[in-house]
């Protein structure tokens, strides 16, 4: 079982950056591969950005693309999403998640553990 717990959300001017952590508690984070989805008032959960368990490859939304940035931290057991250049269509629930699997998935049900999210507020 493998808990994850996000942080770092907040509220920011468009044009502003914030840093999300994803930590995980219990097990190590070293096989899994990681991703970031969100969830804005109204609409389904959506994929964001996602991680190699090695770090080694990455993959963005195209809405994303060229502002956001995935990265872990073996020794901390900890994943990131750097975000810059925040509009407020960002405005969402972030949620990391776990894939008991090396290789990424662009899919919620690819994903075998959720985190409970962090509040992105982006405002105008």
């Amino acid at each position: 079982q493998v808990q994850l717990v996000e942080s770092g959300g907040g509220l920011v001017q468009a044009g502003g950056s914030l840093r999300l952590s994803c930590a995980a508690s219990r097990r190590t984070l070293r096989a899994y591969a990681m991703g970031w989805f969100r969830q804005a008032p109204g609409k389904e959960r959506e994929f964001v950005a996602a991680i190699s368990w090695s770090g080694s490859s990455t993959y963005y939304a195209d809405s994303v693309k060229g502002r956001f940035t995935v990265s872990r931290d073996s020794a901390k057991n900890t994943v990131y999403l750097q975000m810059n250049s925040l509009k407020p269509e960002d405005t969402a629930v972030y949620y990391c998640a776990a894939r008991g699997s090396g290789f990424y998935s662009v899919t919620e049900a690819g994903y075998d553990y959720w985190g409970q999210g962090t509040q992105v507020t982006v405002s105008s």
